[in-house]
């Protein structure tokens, strides 16, 4: 074939393949629909707890704690975690790239010198039985080849790494969410675990009096050692609640400072030091379905993989069709180095170059089931997670508003056993009752004292998943 018509030839496969190229072949993304339902209000909105202005991704600020800022801010900055995860996006999004040079030619540049001689074998009539002359060979060239998407491989394949790094950069969106919500968590179990510390503590002062009082009424002879011992009985017991108490603050501590990107030598002075927990002074905004399951990152990865799934059932698909390159290639071959930028020594060659795969179409198509089935996968994991994230946004939302009412009500039973164990007391130094009442009523008071701290405590725990399910502390900034 000439120089001429192999241009014209190649121009001709040039154009069909431009007419041709759209066509890409394998099935369309599956609809990832949301249902109709998730759109609405919440179910658990209906308390005065919450309302239904737009959830915040900075909801720790609703707490007005600068130590608690101070802590998020270092955890956003320092996690090893969202370094990780980081890092992870950033390799995916340098596989991107490397996806995207399909739409470039690729060359390759060689040059190479021999010395040597041929075999008199390879010569018909074996050159006389006498060896061939030594001699050198140089030779520079460039080639280039250009595959021709005419099925869509390289366009699929450039959208699932397109997928691929949507989803890496959601995931890291996810850990900023938890990372965000377990600083909170731990530097409100250090506070809650402090309160009720406290709580203890001023139950094993009353109690102590208590002891105090026995005592020395034994020994006035106007006691008994049966109330000397029982009321050393409470003081012992309430004394046995603070070594657990401790071991969870500090554990708290130790998990903050793993969070912050510190050793637990390191832990926050100020998270030890924190005397209640963190209180909010107005309704948590929540919005509504459509603007959690917008916000959710977690949704959106899973969004994400369903359609970098669907791209390779297409890559997959486009391997039962031929690939047609363009190439050429150009050098300069010549026997003395000095002679390669003679016109006698140019060469070069262009045409096109089509591959089929034809005999391994089982092994094709296993590949194009494979994918399907990872399509289908993705799709029933994109439904959980929509179902996932309504659930447990409707549980916290639950689960708080429960508690506040149990907070309420344990709060007035706190307040009668109180005036209930000063009576007792009054009625026993007036001698109208027994010791044992005081110290019902004591045991009594201090129960009440440790139920409504850890009401106060799950109250900010409840509310810290509540922002957790809201997905907040993350900036909402997606980068293609």
């Amino acid at each position: 074939m000439t120089t001429r018509s192999s241009l014209r030839f190649l121009t001709a496969t040039a154009g069909a393949s431009l007419v041709l190229a759209s066509c890409a072949v394998g099935p369309k993304a599956p609809d990832a629909a949301l249902p109709p339902q998730a759109s609405g209000a919440f179910i658990g909105a209906s308390t005065p707890a919450v309302t239904a202005e737009a959830a915040r991704d900075d909801w720790w600020r609703l707490y007005d704690d600068p130590v608690l800022d101070g802590l998020v801010g270092q955890a956003l900055t320092e996690n090893n975690e969202l370094e990780a995860a980081a890092a992870n996006l950033r390799r995916v999004r340098a596989a991107l790239g490397e996806a995207r040079t399909g739409r470039l030619p690729s060359t390759t540049t060689s040059a190479t010198g021999q010395y040597g001689r041929a075999s008199a074998a390879t010569v018909p009539g074996g050159n006389g039985g006498q060896p061939l002359d030594e001699g050198e060979t140089y030779d520079v060239g460039l080639d280039v080849a250009y595959e021709v998407d005419l099925f869509g491989r390289v366009g699929s394949t450039i959208r699932a790494a397109r997928a691929d790094a949507d989803a890496a950069a959601a995931a890291l969106d996810v850990v900023r969410v938890s990372v965000a919500a377990e600083t909170a968590r731990a530097y409100a179990d250090a506070c809650s675990a402090n309160a009720q510390i406290e709580v203890a503590e001023r139950s094993i002062q009353l109690q102590s009096s208590s002891v105090d009082l026995t005592q020395r009424l034994l020994e006035g002879g106007a006691g008994n050692g049966l109330d000397t011992a029982r009321a050393r009985s409470a003081l012992e017991s309430t004394r046995a609640s603070l070594p657990p108490l401790r071991a969870q603050r500090d554990g708290a501590l130790f998990r903050l400072a793993t969070l912050t990107g510190r050793t637990p030598a390191d832990a926050s002075e100020a998270a030890r030091a924190c005397a209640r927990p963190p209180q909010l002074k107005q309704p948590i905004p929540v919005g509504d379905g459509a603007a959690l399951l917008a916000r959710r990152p977690d949704v959106r990865r899973a969004e994400r993989n369903l359609a970098a799934a669907a791209a390779r059932v297409n890559v997959a698909t486009a391997d039962l069709y031929p690939r047609i390159s363009l190439g050429g290639s150009l050098g300069s071959t010549a026997l003395d180095a000095g002679d390669l930028g003679d016109g006698a020594s140019f060469r070069f060659s262009v045409g096109p170059l089509i591959s089929w795969s034809f005999p391994n179409v089982f092994a094709a198509r296993a590949r194009i089931e494979q994918a399907s089935a990872g399509s289908e996968a993705a799709l029933a994991t994109f439904d959980q997670t929509v179902l996932v994230a309504l659930q447990e946004t409707e549980t916290a939302l639950a689960n708080y508003a429960n508690e506040l009412d149990r907070r309420s009500a344990l709060q007035a039973a706190r307040d009668q056993a109180a005036n209930a164990a000063r009576l007792s007391r009054l009625r026993f130094e007036a001698g109208a009752d027994s010791f044992l009442t005081v110290l019902d009523a004591e045991r009594t008071l201090a129960a009440a004292d440790a139920q409504l701290a850890a009401s106060e405590a799950l109250v900010t725990t409840y509310q810290i998943a509540l922002f957790k399910a809201l997905a907040g502390g993350w900036n909402g900034t997606v980068s293609a």
